[in-house]
């Protein structure tokens, strides 16, 4: 085979984006302005919620959640153990405790079937990670939960995923999604929150512009743009940008065909690598859509030819990006040491920090790159 260089993921964009980001430019318009009023209109009836708020990052805008939930010291909020670390982190951030649960090996999302003895009467929320793009089901989560426990969508990796049916950010109390270089759409940094409820939606709305009464785009459009708005709550910076907002209403008109795309290749490594009976390959629930923000497989221990870690450098040499799935949480030397834990303590997610590997599953890559990934994965003995 000739050596060929393919990435983990690489962002899917072009001259429309180049283009969309002329205006905000050309008006001098650069913060949070039309163009982000424009897009969280697009996502909100994309995703079926009434409410969307354009943020910085996935991460403030879980933080944004918990916060506008007026969660703090004393309550606790029940995490993933094998998640990204700001799943974890936004919950310090408003100075609640993570209670940590461990997940699903065969979904690597959380084990529901463990939640209910992690509830107490400290308990304000959940935050439900749709990881790699595969929607929890909400539905059986809700239903071992008591109803005062909020459910905030980890949505990082789920635009465009559905749960039978139902968007991926209408399923919760709130959700937050990313659009980091590496998720299906893009606006470079960035995120959204989604919440159907209207209280709420105007909490976070404040909270994200340091708690102001007013927005700058109302301010600055209504009667008297010279005026400072009140300020009733202490809040945070965790605007997007008009150049961000335009680039990502080009990106969220391309979602559903960069999935499809996605989903098509995604079966095809499923149809090419069924019979390596040492790779465990991911699935997609019936009657949903997975997002495919990436594709983990698990690489069994006991009848691999060799650790994860050696294949992974093999695949490098030989121009093959590849990722573990993500961390557990509760391995990592912060938590690990602040609060106390051994990697025995989730075994599900300690398995999975070992054991998974991401392979390329993104829209810039070739038929041949696709081809060139299967026969080298073949070849690992």
């Amino acid at each position: 085979m000739e050596k060929r260089n393919i990435a983990i993921s690489l962002p899917s964009t072009g001259e429309e984006e180049w283009q969309a980001a002329r205006e905000p430019l050309m008006t001098g318009w650069l913060t949070q302005g039309p163009k982000v009023a424009a897009f969280e209109e697009a996502f909100a009836k994309r995703h079926q919620v009434p409410h969307a708020l354009a943020v910085t990052s996935c991460t403030t805008g879980l933080h944004l959640a918990l916060a506008g939930l007026d969660i703090g010291p004393g309550d606790e909020v029940i995490v993933p153990t094998f998640t990204w670390i700001a799943t974890a982190n936004v919950v310090l951030y408003c100075g609640a405790t993570p209670v940590f649960v461990d997940i699903d090996p065969l979904t690597y999302n959380l084990d529901i079937s463990q939640v209910a003895a992690k509830v107490t009467d400290k308990t304000r929320a959940v935050i439900a990670v749709h990881l790699f793009g595969r929607c929890l089901d909400i539905d059986a989560l809700r239903a071992v939960l008591p109803a005062q426990v909020a459910i905030i969508e980890d949505a990082a990796c789920a635009a465009g995923a559905d749960w039978k049916g139902r968007p991926a950010g209408s399923l919760g109390d709130a959700a937050a999604f990313s659009f980091h270089p590496r998720k299906s759409v893009t606006t470079g940094e960035g995120g959204m929150v989604t919440t159907s409820n209207p209280e709420l939606a105007e909490r976070m709305n404040q909270l994200r512009s340091h708690g102001a009464s007013l927005s700058e785009e109302q301010r600055h459009l209504g009667p008297r743009p010279y005026l400072l708005p009140e300020f009733n709550l202490l809040g945070f910076n965790y605007r997007m940008t008009d150049l961000q907002g335009a680039i990502g209403l080009v990106q969220l008109g391309k979602l559903d065909g960069f999935i499809d795309e996605r989903a098509r290749w995604a079966q095809y490594y499923c149809e090419q690598l069924a019979d390596i009976d040492w790779l465990r390959l991911p699935t997609t629930p019936q009657g949903s859509r997975h997002g495919w923000q990436a594709f983990v497989t698990y690489i069994d221990p006991q009848k691999a030819p060799m650790p994860r870690n050696d294949m992974m450098e093999i695949l490098q040499a030989k121009g093959i990006s590849t990722r573990p799935g993500t961390h557990a949480v509760h391995m990592l030397a912060y938590y690990r040491e602040r609060f106390g834990l051994k990697p025995e303590d989730f075994p599900g997610a300690r398995d999975c920090n070992d054991h998974t590997m991401a392979i390329p599953l993104h829209n810039r890559m070739s038929e041949e790159d696709y081809a060139y990934v299967v026969e080298a994965i073949r070849q690992l003995r």
